[in-house]
């Protein structure tokens, strides 16, 4: 696939460093020629440094024969601009990187493909929704839903109190009556190594467990954790950035008590004016003087989401030393992923990664709907749509030799999510929830064709 990213920033820089692995025939525009040069030495790709919405420096990468045109620049008016014209001059597909709010919500009003955006992400949006799913399911450390939640994955650390500690995969499946969930990911603690699971797979002490779960599940993994599910009443946000500024918005919305600080007083004051239902503070979130003025202790929740990833890390820290129960912090490098478990915070998200799971559903083949890329973890979840003629309905699961790497975590049929067995027999129209790792995803594609 013929792909060129506009933006050689954090998103831009990262997602080409992930679809250079996959051998994509990408170019990289920017400005910048010092950002060029760092991906240049870095990655196997292709750099021009012009700007991305010159038609001259567009029609020399051929544009018309380019399969999708990514733009996620700093700027939202040169992302939308250059999708506009790369679109007129031939692309594919076209995506825009956008900040303002006002667009997603209105994109049911305004149709964007007609102006030549087939689709706008905001990396700002995306990291609220994962906020607030994160909060509504607060015994689980990563979660993603699919079709609005009738299958949803989350991960959980086991405690030596869970239930399938010490028991296989096959003797687990006994301890509830129906099957309303599936583990599709087992990650060993202390260890990079990632397992998809069989029947025999043991269940350990602190395993970071990946399900796929229905609605009803949810609940019932909240019995395999020791941590109280608790709800979440009060929340304390650190960092009036776009980010910051949504979820606190939301979360009123939610008719949660919301506490927002952040240090730069004019910041501090438009934030006051434009969140009449929270109580905004102007002070710095690492101190421990001010969170204890704060009664930081009596929060149920910490989001950090200031501008530095350090900042974010040691105030999720400190409020984990004064008795907070759940932390969130927004990190830039996705290397800090692998410290998290070990540092104490309970979940880092990453507007890199978010990005990429948005955007990659269009550079697969086979019909892939969706996908998340998993934190710290050597595996991907891609939701698949099959057709009649997909190899994956001519047989049971079971008897469809199925790659080794990968699993199949559950189907959605008429709008309803269904837990995949081995004598499940999947359909034309199904939507199949499939984990696995990245060097058998070609294979598993194949099913699909």
């Amino acid at each position: 696939m013929k792909i060129i990213i506009a933006g050689a920033g954090e998103v831009g820089f990262h997602l080409s460093k992930l679809l250079s692995y996959e051998s994509h025939d990408i170019i990289l525009i920017d400005s910048d020629k010092d950002r060029l040069l760092y991906a240049d030495s870095k990655l196997d790709i292709k750099t021009l440094q012009k700007d991305a919405t010159s038609i001259k420096a567009l029609k020399n990468a051929n544009i018309d024969q380019t399969d999708l045109f990514i733009a996620v620049t700093s700027s939202e008016t040169t992302n939308i601009t250059a999708c506009v014209i790369s679109k007129k001059l031939g692309a594919k597909k076209t995506i825009a990187r956008i900040s303002n709010s006002e667009f997603t919500d209105n994109k049911e009003k305004i149709n964007f493909s007609e102006l030549g955006i087939d689709e706008l992400i905001s990396t700002e949006e995306l990291a609220t929704n994962e906020i607030k799913l994160l909060l509504e399911n607060a015994t689980f450390n990563e979660t993603h839903e699919f079709e609005g939640g009738k299958l949803t994955m989350v991960a959980m650390i086991l405690s030596n109190s869970a239930p399938f500690v010490g028991k296989t995969v096959m003797e687990s499946a006994g301890i509830y009556a129906g099957i309303n969930f599936m583990p599709v990911i087992i990650k060993r603690k202390n260890s990079s190594e990632t397992i998809i699971p069989r029947g025999d797979t043991i269940f350990k002490v602190g395993d970071q467990v990946y399900f796929i779960t229905l609605p009803e599940g949810v609940e019932e993994l909240n019995g395999l954790s020791a941590v109280k599910n608790k709800p979440i009443k009060n929340v304390l946000i650190l960092g009036g950035s776009k980010i910051g500024q949504k979820t606190a918005r939301d979360l009123c919305g939610n008719n949660l008590n919301i506490k927002l600080i952040e240090y730069k007083k004019k910041r501090a004051i438009e934030l006051a004016e434009e969140l009449p239902n929270a109580l905004v503070i102007y002070g710095d979130g690492r101190d421990v003087d001010l969170l204890e003025e704060e009664n930081v202790s009596d929060m149920d929740a910490v989001v950090a989401v200031t501008g530095r990833s350090e900042t974010n890390i040691m105030s999720c820290l400190v409020a984990q030393s004064k008795g907070v129960d759940r932390t969130i912090a927004l990190v830039q490098n996705v290397d800090y992923f692998s410290l998290s478990k070990n540092i104490g915070i309970d979940t880092l998200i990453n507007k890199k990664l978010l990005a990429a799971n948005s955007i990659f559903r269009y550079i697969r083949k086979g019909d892939v709907v969706e996908m998340t890329i998993l934190n710290d973890v050597n595996a991907e979840i891609l939701e698949f749509q099959a057709h009649k003629k997909s190899k994956i309905t001519k047989k049971p699961i079971k008897d469809l030799k199925f790659p080794r790497n990968a699993i199949i975590g559950g189907v959605i049929r008429n709008d309803t999510g269904l837990i995949a067995l081995g004598d499940f027999k999947i359909q034309e129209g199904d939507k199949v929830v499939v984990c696995c790792v990245p060097n058998t995803i070609s294979k598993v594609e194949r099913f699909f064709n």
